[in-house]
């Protein structure tokens, strides 16, 4: 299995898919990082509030596949922003992870001291500590103020994205400036209803695919990069077999007709929450 890769906006380029962890136990995390990277996955994203970068960094060690050829992604949170906690966050993420250096650092929320919190990561690019920076659910206002004032540009933007949320408006403000859109929740958080949407089955028929398949690769061809969560091994290795066909352009618009503008993550609420977790809970001795 070969994934291709994309060219970000400071000519480096990044895998086309990735494999996302959240939601995913540390014990059931470690297994299937090894599992995924094994089969041929080369970008995994986590974050310092899923609980498990510690796992992650595990099933890179037991992959046996060079720390030079995976792409690395994580995030550090909104109670982290101001500068010390920020560049402390940093360090205790790459700590937990095992390794020297991040791919990719995102900040995970634009709430907070997100000013401070981009100094703290640009000052870890000039170090070495990471080699690109970017954002998860930054909306177009929030890119405004960021790029008003950022010397490193944000390679991405990771938001929620899928057949029934396209996010259409974001990402050709993304588009405009450079900035990719990578999706979480790509199959829509695997909505019973998505996958059995007409449209989808035909084209699962058609190309003897699974309806994920089918969602997956049209992130693919709309030039989005998805990062399908699972616990699951053979799901990891099922959501890669997607770079054997492609759609015709009276295809892509028929699942593009899908949209309705569905978030399945409820935004304020789920922020809510992670913010008492992330207070009650000593992370650094969950995962």
């Amino acid at each position: 299995m070969e994934i291709k890769t994309y060219t970000l906006n400071n000519g480096k380029e990044i895998p086309s898919l990735g494999l996302g962890t959240f939601r995913v136990s540390p014990d059931d995390c470690e297994k299937t990082v090894c599992a995924a990277l094994n089969g041929g996955y080369r970008l995994i994203d986590t974050a310092n509030v899923y609980m498990n970068e510690r796992a992650v960094g595990r099933g890179i060690k037991n992959s046996g596949v060079s720390r030079d050829e995976i792409f690395l992604a994580s995030k550090i949170w909104c109670t982290e922003y101001k500068y010390k906690k920020a560049a402390a966050a940093i360090d205790a993420t790459l700590s937990r992870l095992g390794t020297d250096h991040l791919d990719l650092l995102m900040l995970h929320q634009p709430f907070g001291r997100v000013d401070e919190a981009w100094q703290a990561a640009e000052e870890g690019v000039k170090a070495g500590k990471i080699r690109m920076l970017g954002v998860s659910n930054f909306d177009e206002d929030d890119l405004e103020k960021l790029l008003s004032y950022c010397t490193v540009k944000p390679v991405l933007d990771q938001v929620e994205c899928h057949p029934y949320c396209q996010r259409r408006t974001l990402n050709a403000y993304l588009k405009a400036h450079g900035i990719l859109l990578e999706s979480w929740y790509p199959l829509g958080s695997g909505n019973a209803g998505l996958f059995g949407e007409e449209k989808i089955k035909i084209l699962a028929k058609k190309y003897q695919k699974t309806p994920a398949q089918i969602i997956l690769r049209w992130h693919i061809e709309e030039g989005y990069l998805p990062i399908p969560g699972t616990k699951n091994s053979a799901h990891a290795a099922e959501n890669a077999d997607i770079f054997d066909f492609s759609f015709t352009e009276e295809e892509l618009a028929s699942v593009r007709s899908l949209d309705r503008e569905e978030r399945f993550f409820k935004m304020k609420k789920g922020i809510q929450r992670y913010m008492v977790f992330f207070q009650r809970m000593n992370y650094e001795k969950q995962n």
